[in-house]
């Protein structure tokens, strides 16, 4: 019976930024903090981007195209726009898996702004093509900035994470 309860336990570990993301986009979480009206960004993208470029078989593109299709449900945004910007990050952060041979936080960061601007493009675009609310560049960028800077945080945080879950699995 421990051995069963410690293996759950291992596995809902492992789940763990599976859970995360799901709650993120069930719960309009936007780190919209009303102190500084320009601070925003998407912790969606930094979990996806993370996540896939180091362990793809937590975060599958399914999950991550049905957390994207929960994220418009919840929003009232249209149905497939934050999918295919989920998508869009998770491509980047599978050919940058594929294409180099040792990443670091360096290499990891340079590639994660590629996939930042140009998902937040897919969903600007796709915003001002398919409905009918109006999206300011200030915002989008800034955004896509904050969310560029606070990557080194949640990407140590992740790494800990990592290493604290991957120690009890090896143990």
């Amino acid at each position: 019976m421990a051995l069963v309860l410690s293996k759950f336990r291992d596995s809902l570990f492992r789940l763990g930024p599976l859970i995360l993301l799901i709650y993120i986009c069930i719960s309009e979480f936007h780190t919209q903090f009303y102190y500084w009206a320009i601070f925003s960004f998407n912790l969606q993208f930094i979990v996806i981007y993370y996540w896939i470029l180091r362990d793809p078989d937590i975060l599958g593109y399914g999950f991550v195209f049905i957390c994207g299709f929960i994220n418009d449900v919840v929003l009232s945004l249209p149905l497939g726009t934050s999918a295919l910007s989920y998508l869009f990050v998770s491509l980047v952060a599978a050919y940058v898996r594929n294409a180099t041979v040792r990443t670091s936080l360096f290499t990891d960061w340079f590639t994660f702004v590629v996939a930042v601007f140009i998902g937040n493009f897919i969903y600007f675009f796709l915003m001002n093509r398919f409905a009918d609310a109006e999206i300011e560049y200030a915002t989008l960028f800034y955004n896509s900035l904050f969310t560029f800077i606070l990557y080194p945080l949640f990407w140590s945080i992740f790494e800990v994470y990592k290493k604290m879950t991957f120690a009890r699995r090896n143990d």
